[in-house]
């Protein structure tokens, strides 16, 4: 496995273990993190502050990952299974829903760390799912 290929999977690794801090470690200060239909955070501070959202929210487990890695690009394919605890704003309202969902990311590596993050995942899919 390359060192991309290593560093995508300590990622996966630390989040399913909900080791957050584990998931900083392996970004860059400068990170750059496209959130799925949404806009651009900038910088591991902002990405801190996207995990505990997430964690409020959402309990996910990610299975079946797959990992493709090209010298400093790479991209994951793997299901989500998730549960939603708390409602979201502009989504629909949370009662512990649970949901299944394909989805992937694609990945930049700079200096051994990981530079860019953006994830994809239909989210009308994972709408209906939670009964929006």
């Amino acid at each position: 496995m390359s060192g991309t290929a290593e560093l995508i999977a300590r990622y996966y690794a630390a989040f399913n273990a909900g080791d957050w801090e584990g998931m900083l470690a392996c970004l860059s200060e400068d990170v750059a993190h496209d959130i799925n239909q949404g806009g651009r955070q900038t910088g591991k501070a902002a990405f801190r502050a996207f995990l505990a959202h997430m964690e409020r929210c959402y309990r996910e487990r990610l299975e079946d990952i797959v990992i493709m890695a090209l010298g400093e690009r790479a991209a994951a394919e793997f299901v989500v299974h998730g549960e939603y605890l708390s409602t979201d704003e502009g989504l629909p309202e949370a009662t512990g829903q649970r949901y299944t969902l394909p989805a992937g990311a694609f990945f930049e590596v700079r200096d051994g760390l990981i530079s860019r993050v953006t994830v994809y995942y239909n989210l009308p899919e994972w709408t209906r799912q939670v009964g929006g």
